[in-house]
């Protein structure tokens, strides 16, 4: 680990509180919007999203819309504890992780608004077309999150190795997509935990990865 100036430590602590308090607000938004005690997040269609009421996604919906922008102030963070390790592929890092969670962003504020679709189909009205393109518009965008979380944890994992980041070398294998496949496997295994975690799965591997981040801003001298 290398050493940083101490007027820099308190900046680094912030953006890691702010990258924990993230994924702290988004996760409670997405649990309100997606828990389903039936556990049917693997079916096909939205039908795990009739178990929560209008009411219970709209506080969803807000608490992730407004928590998730912080997670680019996290990303920070990141950017801050590899940067002695190579600045130009920090800020890469750094810039990936924050145009995907914008992204993302953008992606859970439709979350109520498909909800509410789901729920006019139990009346007979039909929506099909309509969630037809709510799939093309907005479904996609998940993807771009998987893949700029793959993209950060890659380049993650090349600058921790490198033993010249504020992070030791261990910390190289709990990167953000492995604590992320973490929440697939628990799931697999142990279905009645894992369906606690799969609706805030991103949430949750980032929440592990910041407080652990965070954790070892302690050492950094």
């Amino acid at each position: 680990m290398s050493s940083f100036d101490k007027k820099e430590k308190p900046i680094i602590m912030i953006t890691g509180f702010l990258g924990l308090v993230a994924a702290i607000l988004v996760g409670i938004g997405e649990f309100l919007l997606h828990y389903d005690p039936l556990a049917r997040f693997s079916e096909t269609g939205y039908d795990f999203m009739l178990a929560a009421s209008d009411e219970r996604q709209t506080m969803g919906h807000f608490f992730g819309v407004l928590g998730a922008p912080l997670y680019v102030v996290g990303c920070w963070h990141i950017y801050l504890m590899l940067k002695p390790a190579g600045q130009k592929l920090a800020f890469i890092a750094f810039a990936l992780g924050a145009y995907g969670f914008m992204v993302g962003a953008d992606w859970i504020s439709s979350r109520a608004s498909i909800g509410a679709l789901i729920h006019f189909q139990q009346t007979g009205i039909n929506v099909d077309e309509l969630i037809a393109l709510y799939q093309l518009r907005y479904e996609t965008l998940l993807t771009v999150v998987r893949i700029t979380t793959l993209a950060l944890s890659l380049i993650f994992i090349g600058l921790v190795l490198t033993g010249r980041s504020h992070y030791q070398r261990w910390h190289a294998i709990f990167n953000p997509i492995v604590l992320l496949i973490g929440s697939f496997v628990v799931y697999a295994f142990a279905p009645e935990i894992g369906k606690y975690i799969m609706p805030i799965a991103l949430n949750v591997a980032f929440g592990i990865f910041f407080i652990i981040s965070m954790i070892q801003t302690r050492n950094i001298r």
